[in-house]
């Protein structure tokens, strides 16, 4: 055994992690998140324990919405990942193929396979613990529109990340929503967060879904506002999403990275 080669061994991978952002990221947030999304939801239901009547309910509802909005978003990264994996981004533009034909292209087939994923987690809810999604309301088309398309939004942004970096960046593709699950005050009001974590709240459409979805099923009461809300900020964080994907896309060309990116 030698311990001059262990130790190169250890500071290749030790280089490898240090001079990467993404990986150290990866990292840091990952304990951080959960930690922090559970103990958001400990203290409000250890404080709130009789907020929910139907506390399963609620629950399962919210729990659906956002494994469907992950479902888009990872769906995205995973179709884009899926042409970094095979090296295919030189054939897409031999073809030739438009920046905006592949967007469209990705941005419809990840609604298919959060469908596919969806369709079965809702057919089960209702005969194993009597409930369904569909209490919601006509008003369910416009909350999951909202989570669909902010889905997209995240899965260009981290294509974009993933133009620009590489595939150093994949890490964060799986992890984006974990991320910003705090703050989508998923399972809880968003009074339960500190008031410096609300402020960053506000500027997420998600908390108008998720505050809307349970104001629905608990006070069988509609706020217009909230959806409205969601949406427009919706189109401005797609705006710049797909301002961000031509950029890197530019940059990554300029850098004659775009050809080489693969594993």
């Amino acid at each position: 055994m030698s311990l001059i080669r262990i130790y190169g061994l250890f500071l290749r991978h030790f280089f490898l992690i240090t001079r990467s952002f993404p990986r150290i990221l990866d990292l840091i947030y990952w304990p951080s998140i959960q930690i922090t999304l559970w103990g958001f939801i400990s203290n409000f239901f250890a404080s709130h324990s009789s907020y929910y009547n139907n506390a399963v309910g609620v629950i399962l509802t919210c729990a659906i919405l956002y494994d469907f909005l992950f479902r888009t978003s990872i769906g995205f990264n995973m179709l884009f990942l899926e042409e970094i994996w095979s090296r295919n981004f030189t054939n897409l533009f031999i073809a030739p193929m438009k920046i905006s034909e592949i967007i469209t292209s990705l941005v419809f087939t990840a609604l298919i396979r959060a469908l596919i994923g969806l369709i079965p987690a809702i057919i089960l809810t209702s005969p194993i613990f009597g409930i369904s999604i569909l209490d919601l309301g006509y008003y369910l088309f416009f909350l999951f529109l909202s989570l669909y398309i902010f889905g997209i939004t995240l899965g260009i942004l981290v294509s974009s990340g993933l133009l620009r970096f590489g595939p150093s960046f994949e890490n964060i593709a799986w992890s984006t929503m974990f991320l910003l699950a705090p703050f989508g005050c998923i399972y809880y009001p968003i009074e339960t967060l500190p008031e410096i974590f609300q402020k960053i709240a506000y500027s997420l459409p998600l908390v108008y879904i998720f505050e809307e979805a349970r104001n629905i099923l608990i006070n069988n009461t509609i706020n217009l506002e909230n959806l409205y809300t969601a949406l427009k900020l919706n189109a401005v964080y797609l705006v710049l999403a797909i301002t961000l994907f031509y950029y890197s896309f530019s940059v990554a060309r300029k850098k004659g990275t775009l050809i080489n990116i693969g594993e």
